[in-house]
C-alpha cells in the first residue's frame, strides 16, 4: 500500500526543475484532444507581443498559452495532458 503525505507546493519544486532543465524545445507533450505526442519544437505557435499560443500540429487544439505582461510571463494550460522531460 502506498502512503501519501500532504505537504505544500514547495515539495514539487525539485520535480518540476527536472522537467524544465535543458533544451525545452525537446520536451514531449501529449495532446488531451487527439493523444498525439510531439516535442515542443514540433508544435504550431501563434505569436504576437502579448502571447504565444501553442497548438497541436495534428488537431490544432490549444495545448497551452504563454501570456506576457509587465510583471513577467504566465502559463495557461489548455489541452496539454502530459509533459515529459526525458
Amino acid at each position: 500500500m502506498r502512503v501519501m503525505s500532504r505537504v505544500d507546493g514547495n515539495a514539487v519544486a525539485g520535480l518540476l526543475a527536472e522537467i524544465f532543465v535543458g533544451d525545452v524545445t525537446m520536451l514531449r507533450g501529449v495532446c488531451g484532444e487527439c493523444a498525439s505526442v510531439s516535442t515542443l519544437a514540433e508544435t504550431d505557435v501563434e505569436l504576437d507581443a502579448q502571447a504565444a499560443i501553442v497548438r497541436c500540429r495534428a488537431c490544432t487544439v490549444t495545448l497551452f498559452t504563454v501570456l506576457r505582461a509587465g510583471d513577467g510571463s504566465r502559463l495557461v494550460v489548455g489541452s496539454l495532458r502530459e509533459l515529459d522531460g526525458h
